[in-house]
């Protein structure tokens, strides 16, 4: 009879050692998992960190920036705001060329990634590279929308949103008072000469 109770007893006791081993590797295995994920996440932020630190940020008083910057330049660059729909002098613009930022001579975006969106704004479905831009969380007017700004000066640019073309489905909503045009044919000479003006003013 006592041989009868230990079969049973010594099946159940090896059911409960293997239901605990189970137990402890899930848990390592969520651990090990969790780890990783936090570990690719950091990897990820100090990458997009590295990029942006690659560009040499320029930094000046609002007083240095009002003498630079015309007065609606400053308005949308310095103090965010936002020219009236249909009116910008790049909105309707077709021409082949880069899209600078107004304040520094940051390239921003492409005339090729430039479409028709109807906004009343130029817009264009993504900048020229991830480096070139900067986007933050906005929650002014009510809204939770997302700022773009240049990476080098901080100047404000406009905003993005998620309803436009393919192939990013992005439709970046840009002021054209922040932003001047270098055609095509002569990017090379406008763009040294921006160049040299901003080592001036350093």
């Amino acid at each position: 009879m006592k041989k009868q109770m230990i079969v049973p007893m010594l099946i159940l006791l090896s059911v409960s050692a293997l239901a605990l081993i189970f137990a402890g590797n899930s848990g390592y295995l969520k651990s090990s998992v969790a780890q990783a994920e936090t570990e690719s996440g950091e990897k990820m932020a100090a990458k997009k960190m590295s990029n942006k630190m690659g560009m040499k940020k320029i930094q000046k008083s609002d007083q240095e920036w009002r003498k630079e910057l015309t007065e609606e330049e400053y308005y949308i660059l310095r103090e965010k705001g936002t020219e009236r729909a249909f009116t910008g002098k790049y909105y309707k613009t077709k021409d082949a060329g880069v899209y600078v930022c107004a304040a520094c001579g940051n390239e921003l975006f492409s005339s090729d990634t430039k479409y028709e969106s109807g906004s009343g704004w130029p817009s264009y479905y993504q900048p020229v590279s991830s480096e070139s831009v900067e986007e933050n969380s906005d929650m002014t007017l009510g809204m939770i929308r997302t700022e773009v700004s240049c990476a080098r000066c901080g100047g404000h640019l406009g905003h993005v949103f998620d309803d436009g073309p393919q192939p990013t489905g992005l439709r970046y909503c840009i002021n054209s008072a922040a932003l001047d045009f270098v055609a095509a044919d002569s990017a090379k000479p406008k763009m040294e000469t921006m160049t040299e003006k901003n080592s001036e003013n350093k």
